[in-house]
């Protein structure tokens, strides 16, 4: 059945596709500024880049929540979303950005006025800090993927590949930016893992492509909306050749220009954004009933 052929119910009592639009574009800028500011304090932690974990704090600590609470009915009851860890990635989540804050400002502070503090920048404490504030901006860079995951009613949602998806996109983002911030011989460093990023970031979109396809109605349905309607321009320009064939090529032929970096940065974050607003736009709910005539072979 094509995709012009099947029914969209939307608000009617009739069977058919239902559009989740619970979690908009609002939505999509939350998961973006917190995947993409986990993802550049990771890196710059492990490179050791100060102005990275700084700029990597910012969109946690302020797109993230405002994005958040501007999707939120009732802002002044968010703080119940962090009561539930034992149940909720959204808990987990909450609990995991605030100890990412936190220990991150801190870790910073250390490393910035140690030497004022008689705090040791290999100090047993710095490196707590170091290890406390890591293992939680890889939890920001993946629960995002796991809450969408426990969504059952959404297939194209429920799977492995989208805390996977989330955790590349993160990481891919991060080194990106990272690189813009590194002398020339660190930049060189990042550039085979940057190359094999976007190589696993495309992967990942094929995978996610193939689950759909050959998965359930309501997953085949989402693939269809985005590579058949509207959406397949922007996830085959933005999210494949901007997002990761231009970078990709662009770094492969000419990686040492600071202008080819910058180039590919943008391009990397566009598809990455682009990418986050699509998923959320090709949502469909699995229709109640099914709508395929009745065989007396099945």
């Amino acid at each position: 059945m094509a995709i012009e052929d099947k029914v969209f119910s939307g608000d009617t009592l009739r069977v058919g596709y239902r559009f989740q639009r619970h979690w908009d574009n609002s939505m999509a800028y939350a998961f973006f500024c917190a995947e993409l500011g986990a993802g550049l304090f990771f890196v710059s932690l492990l490179v050791d880049s100060i102005p990275g974990m700084i700029l990597g704090l910012l969109p946690v600590a302020t797109g993230k929540p405002y994005f958040h609470l501007a999707h939120m009915g009732v802002p002044k009851r968010s703080w119940r979303a962090a009561l539930r860890p034992d149940r909720s990635w959204i808990s987990r989540g909450l609990l995991a950005l605030s100890a990412l804050v936190g220990l991150g400002v801190l870790l910073v502070a250390c490393l910035l006025l140690g030497s004022q503090l008689g705090i040791a920048a290999d100090s047993h404490l710095v490196l707590g800090l170091k290890v406390l504030s890591g293992t939680f901006a890889l939890v920001t860079m993946t629960y995002q993927g796991f809450a969408m995951s426990h969504s059952s009613a959404i297939a194209i949602w429920s799977s492995a590949i989208m805390p996977l998806a989330s955790f590349l996109y993160s990481l891919t983002a991060g080194v990106a930016v990272v690189r813009l911030l590194l002398p020339a011989e660190g930049a060189a460093l990042l550039l085979t893992p940057q190359l094999l990023l976007l190589l696993a970031v495309g992967i990942m979109h094929l995978m996610l492509l193939h689950a759909g396809w050959h998965g359930s109605p309501g997953a085949r349905t989402s693939v269809e909306l985005l590579l058949q309607t509207l959406y397949a321009k922007w996830f085959w320009g933005v999210t494949v050749a901007a997002g990761i064939l231009l970078p990709a090529l662009l770094l492969w032929l000419a990686p040492e220009p600071m202008i080819v970096s910058v180039l590919a940065c943008l391009g990397i974050l566009a598809g990455f954004l682009a990418w986050r607003i699509l998923i959320f736009k090709i949502g469909v709910f699995e229709p109640i009933l099914s709508m395929n005539p009745f065989s007396p072979h099945h």
